[in-house]
């Protein structure tokens, strides 16, 4: 395949690959996920942007539709495709055609989820296995399958790879690992003792079934992969020899042209987050060796994801053979023209994935640091000039909102200065990044600094802009990005407690007792909780929510329980902070269940609150009145990028932004300043 990015190079990166008559045109994919922009299961505008986009900017291969299922009792249940039905067709036509054009191959991951399904999902049926065994994660206790069961599924797999073939796509993998093939050649989930069970042979004998039937359907020029694991790691039942034995038993049936290596199991938790997607905090590229080792004993190419984040470890991968394809999936969610940028010599312009996750949040495939991702309908990933006059902008604030505000405002071609009242850019991000395995959370004020570095911003630190600072500075457009300053709502004795802010700063030494109220279910309470651990202080954790970390992501929230393991924190959950006073030299803290409705009291030495945040917006208010819009941000207008309306025809377009407006997140603030910035 040919496409828009070509260059001469010997960056391993940039290599083509050609597996049987498919030339891609470089080393880097997206590797297949749930994305969650499907609409009723089909893959429609908003999804096919999202990967057209990659293609744009220069990936050779988009492996979509991550766990796409092939019959009815595989049931949606993360937002997958429906490829069990030739509805899906039209769809894969438009889909395959659009990313050819720009030179980028396409395939889908098909998939019987098994035993990780949902009986209560789609049509209520239950879920089937080779056993069953219960799932811990999803629950179920599937139905042990008969032989019509392995009949009916295997011809369901091969309809759906066909449906991928007269859809225009290059090829299709199967997901084994942990999904229904893997249900089948694990020892731990397969207990039968017919054909289908016991030796190696026979608990593989499914998986092969179902790649012959596959083959037979879309002929040899069709490319067929599998997601297959290397080692099921710990709490697996395959070791590294026995998936090798599988895999040569795979080539040697020709059922697969590539293998798609992963490692670990996927059935908890603890497995997904550390084993399968691990995320900040876990070694970069984890599993890069030994899935080299895997392919230097199969001899068929193989890909491989798992926090492959950054081009150094990527390239390292595969100039030592390690691997034919690097996945760098959430990497160009954070950055979709990191190809594009690695090849025109630009690899210092491309956005940082930190690991952060929240692309596997219900809001997937948002990321944390890059707006546009999954919005490709109304937001631009690159950003085009005004057609209009270049503005005077004057940003207030250098948290993410402000540095975001600014980077976006320059890219436009305005005049763009930003003010920080700190010593340092980065705002609540510099607090965030403190810890034991948040520090990555520092590219993005890096990678911000650095861009506004390149476009020319005037960049202020140490000044406190009033209104009547910004006013003489006479500009056009006024960006308030000034953030907000630590809430504590009590019923009484407010001004006793610390808020988390105070102690992320290491302003107030912690001693004795500590209690942490965590009003949010964010990071600053536990954050506060590791702190207050390492400084020797004996610590107990109260919190308004069910479980610990309740705002944040599923991987998130194990680290967070994880480390309170090790620190030996216990933490109390449904209850309310309503009142301290000071009681015998010390602080006396009063407690309401939720559930039960019982007041409770504890006597300790400090008392740190977490509740967000309250805007600092005494400029907003000052300047509203001289100000075009008198300060409304029009939400319809800036939901769809568009230009404010002006409510005047003198003074300054005013608006705020982040924290600012209200107690939110990093992805927020820099979706606000996106919104309204690419439309100035």
């Amino acid at each position: 395949m040919n496409g828009p990015v070509k260059t001469i190079t010997r960056d391993p990166l940039l290599q083509p690959l050609t597996i049987k008559k498919l030339t891609l045109r470089n080393r880097i994919i997206s590797t297949s996920h749930a994305c969650g922009l499907e609409v009723g299961g089909m893959p429609e505008e908003a999804y096919q942007r999202y990967h057209e986009e990659k293609a744009r900017g220069g990936l050779a291969l988009s492996m979509f539709g991550g766990s796409s299922n092939v019959d009815l009792d595989s049931p949606n249940i993360f937002r997958q495709l429906n490829v069990g039905t030739d509805a899906i067709i039209p769809h894969l036509q438009r889909f395959s055609a659009r990313m050819h054009d720009l030179g980028a191959a396409l395939m889908c991951q098909i998939t019987h989820l098994g035993r990780r399904g949902d009986p209560y999902a789609g049509d209520r049926l239950s879920t089937i296995g080779p056993s069953p065994v219960r799932e811990t994660l999803h629950r179920s206790i599937p139905k042990e399958m008969d032989e019509h069961d392995i009949d009916r599924v295997v011809k369901a797999y091969a309809q759906a790879a066909l449906r991928c073939k007269e859809g225009g796509l290059d090829g299709i993998e199967t997901l084994a690992a942990g999904h229904l093939i893997g249900q089948f050649l694990s020892p731990l989930t397969n207990r039968r003792t017919d054909r289908f069970g016991g030796a190696l042979e026979n608990r593989l004998r499914f998986g092969l079934m179902v790649h012959e039937a596959i083959r037979k359907a879309v002929g040899d020029d069709f490319l067929v992969g599998m997601r297959f694991v290397v080692d099921e790691g710990p709490d697996g039942g395959l070791n590294f020899e026995e998936c090798v034995k599988a895999a040569l038993m795979l080539k040697a049936a020709g059922g697969v042209d590539f293998f798609n290596a992963i490692y670990g199991t996927m059935d908890t938790t603890r497995a997904l987050a550390e084993e399968n997607m691990p995320g900040m905090g876990s070694p970069l590229a984890p599993w890069v060796e030994p899935v080299g080792a895997f392919r230097h004993e199969v001899g068929l190419p193989v890909f491989h994801a798992a926090r492959i984040a950054d081009v150094a470890s990527a390239r390292f991968a595969v100039a030592e053979g390690r691997l034919d394809m690097a996945g760098m999936t959430r990497a160009q969610i954070a950055d979709p023209h990191l190809v594009e940028k690695l090849a025109g010599g630009r690899e210092t312009e491309i956005r940082p994935c930190v690991g952060a996750t929240h692309c596997q949040s219900p809001y997937r495939p948002s990321c944390l640091h890059n707006a546009a991702t999954g919005r490709e309908l109304t937001l631009r990933h690159v950003i085009e000039k005004t057609d209009g006059p270049a503005r005077k902008v004057v940003v207030v604030g250098g948290g993410p909102a402000g540095l975001e505000a600014a980077r976006i405002s320059a890219e436009r071609g305005h005049a763009v200065s930003l003010y920080e009242a700190g010593g340092d850019l980065g705002g609540q991000i510099r607090i965030g990044a403190t810890g034991s395995w948040r520090r990555d959370l520092m590219g993005i004020v890096e990678w911000r600094e650095a861009e506004l570095q390149r476009l020319g911003v005037a960049v202020h630190t140490n000044v406190y802009m009033e209104s009547a600072d910004i006013t003489a500075l006479e500009p056009d457009v006024v960006i308030l990005a000034t953030g907000g300053l630590p809430q504590i709502d009590l019923q009484e004795g407010a001004l006793l407690c610390l808020n988390t802010w105070d102690v992320l700063t290491g302003q107030v030494p912690l001693h004795g007792e500590v209690l942490i109220y965590d009003g949010t279910g964010r990071h600053p309470g536990p954050l506060s909780a590791e702190q207050a651990r390492e400084a020797g202080a004996e610590v107990a954790y109260v919190s308004i929510d069910a479980q610990l970390s309740e705002e944040l992501t599923y991987a998130e929230r194990l680290r967070w329980k994880k480390r309170f393991l090790q620190l030996g924190v216990r933490p109390v959950f449904e209850s309310r902070l309503f009142a301290v006073q000071r009681k015998d030299n010390r602080l006396e803290a009063s407690f309401v269940n939720e559930i039960s409705r019982e007041v409770t009291s504890v006597l300790v030495d400090q008392v740190i609150v977490e509740q967000g945040s309250i805007p600092m917006d005494e400029a907003y208010f000052a300047l509203r009145t001289q100000s075009a819009n008198d300060g409304v941000t029009d939400l319809d207008a800036m939901v769809k990028a568009a230009p404010q309306p002006r409510l005047r025809e003198s003074g300054f377009e005013l608006h705020r932004i982040g924290d600012a407006v209200s107690s939110r997140n990093i992805h927020a603030a820099v979706l606000d300043a996106l919104r309204i910035c690419s439309a100035l």
